[in-house]
């Protein structure tokens, strides 16, 4: 059996889970990874840190008599993979049984398995790396003299390999990669300083924005947000732009987790089937996109993902979000959502930026929110933010220290538009999202 550095994951699973039949466990189940990532940050030009990571770990689950044990290390030879399985089936040992227990069930594994073109390693160099941050941040301090200073650029890659095993016989192995490239930059001076930050991401960095463009964009936004004012407390339309329209979407995702829903801890418990937003909203994954951020074939348990799920289609909520046990606990089937949902895509209205703003006419643009006042009982909402206050449907100053307040309830229902203006970065696409109204409290 290999070590680290030079791992032979198949090896590994097959002695895990040939172990774990000797030890009279009914079932078991390891998740493997290893991988290697750099990351380059230069500041003010000049190259500040890099840092080289190589990870391994191996993770199992067994199962004895509804009783359930789960272990994790580093070591993946054949001492501590032992080790590791003695220590998972005595936590096993101790544990309260739970008929809800178990692997997913045999007939749900994934039978179709090929490549979603999710490896695209990257072969530059730490000098390499190091060049494209300073493009980057030496865009954006050349973009407006008013950037005063920087908080630095950032390339970030990482490359590796992943199994999922289970005595069920299924066994799935895959490869994958991330790379980044992000700059954040502060204007002003003094008091007046304000900071922003751009970023982008890909499986290949073929795909990723020019370190420029990244650069400039970082320096507009800070900029923007320059000499920005307290506004008086009102009730406003809100447009959320499209990075933060994805929290909102976050949040629904969340309230819609098995875990909440057994627990009845949900502000979306007892909704399946009714209209909870507007009919032009659909929400669903696609699981199966090449190269997508979240694409899979099958969960964490092996389930096989559909290429099409929806969560709320023409705004009816369609179904929850569960593994195997949550599944049980409801008296439902998976949804093959171990692990989390998988290239959330939010349908649009065909609205263009400008034309959201135009159909707001007076309100406040959201483009940073702050805190994390949810309550996912009640749906209770209420977060700091900054942005920009729009008159006439065009941005006329920025805003600062306000809070935005209401009830994730009332703004699902209330979603006036979805604009096509989409952020394509990450596992959740989607494009600003205007809701009617909402409560601000400002000075």
């Amino acid at each position: 059996m290999k070590l680290a550095g030079q791992l032979d994951l198949d090896s590994v699973a097959d002695f895990a889970l040939d172990y774990a039949a000797k030890l009279g466990l009914d079932e078991a189940e390891v998740s493997l990874h290893e991988g290697t990532g750099v990351s380059v940050n230069v500041r003010m030009c000049e190259l500040e840190t890099v840092e080289k990571h190589n990870d391994a770990q191996i993770v199992v689950n067994v199962y004895k008599n509804h009783h359930t044990g789960s272990a994790s290390s580093a070591d993946m030879s054949e001492a501590g993979v032992r080790s590791l399985l003695d220590a998972a089936a005595s936590i096993a040992s101790q544990t309260g049984a739970d008929e809800c227990l178990g692997l997913a069930d045999k007939e749900l594994m994934a039978s179709e398995l090929y490549d979603l073109d999710l490896h695209h390693p990257w072969g530059a160099d730490i000098t390499e790396l190091a060049q494209l941050a300073t493009r980057c941040e030496d865009a954006a301090l050349s973009r407006d003299k008013r950037i005063s200073n920087s908080e630095g650029a950032n390339v970030s890659t990482y490359s590796g390999n992943a199994l999922y095993a289970n005595s069920h016989g299924f066994r799935s192995i895959s490869s994958s990669s991330q790379h980044s490239l992000s700059c954040s930059v502060i204007a002003g001076k003094d008091a007046g300083m304000q900071r922003d930050y751009w970023y982008d991401s890909d499986r290949n960095a073929a795909n990723l924005d020019a370190p420029e463009a990244i650069g400039k964009t970082a320096a507009e936004r800070a900029v923007q947000r320059l000499d920005a004012r307290k506004i008086d407390s009102t009730e406003t339309p809100i447009l959320f732009d499209p990075a933060m329209a994805k929290s909102l979407i976050g949040h629904l995702v969340g309230a819609l987790r098995g875990g909440a829903i057994y627990k009845r801890a949900s502000f979306m418990l007892e909704r399946l089937e009714q209209q909870i937003m507007p009919e032009f909203v659909t929400i669903a994954e696609h699981p199966h996109i090449p190269a997508g951020a979240g694409s899979a074939l099958h969960d964490n348990e092996g389930v096989a993902t559909p290429a099409y799920h929806a969560l709320v289609d023409q705004g009816r909520l369609q179904t929850y979000v569960l593994g195997s046990y949550t599944a049980r606990k409801l008296g439902l089937s998976s949804t093959a959502n171990a692990g989390g949902v998988r290239n959330l895509r939010v349908s649009d209205t065909g609205h263009n930026f400008q034309e959201l703003l135009a159909q707001m006419g007076q309100g406040l643009l959201v483009t940073e929110l702050i805190g994390s006042g949810i309550n996912m009982v009640t749906g209770d909402y209420s977060r700091g933010a900054a942005g920009f206050w729009v008159e006439n449907g065009e941005i006329s100053y920025p805003v600062e220290e306000i809070t935005i307040a209401g009830n994730l309830l009332d703004m699902y229902q209330g979603i006036v538009a979805v604009g096509n203006d989409t952020d394509r970065r990450g596992n959740t696409h989607s494009g600003s999202i205007l809701v009617q109204n909402m409560t601000l409290a400002g000075s």
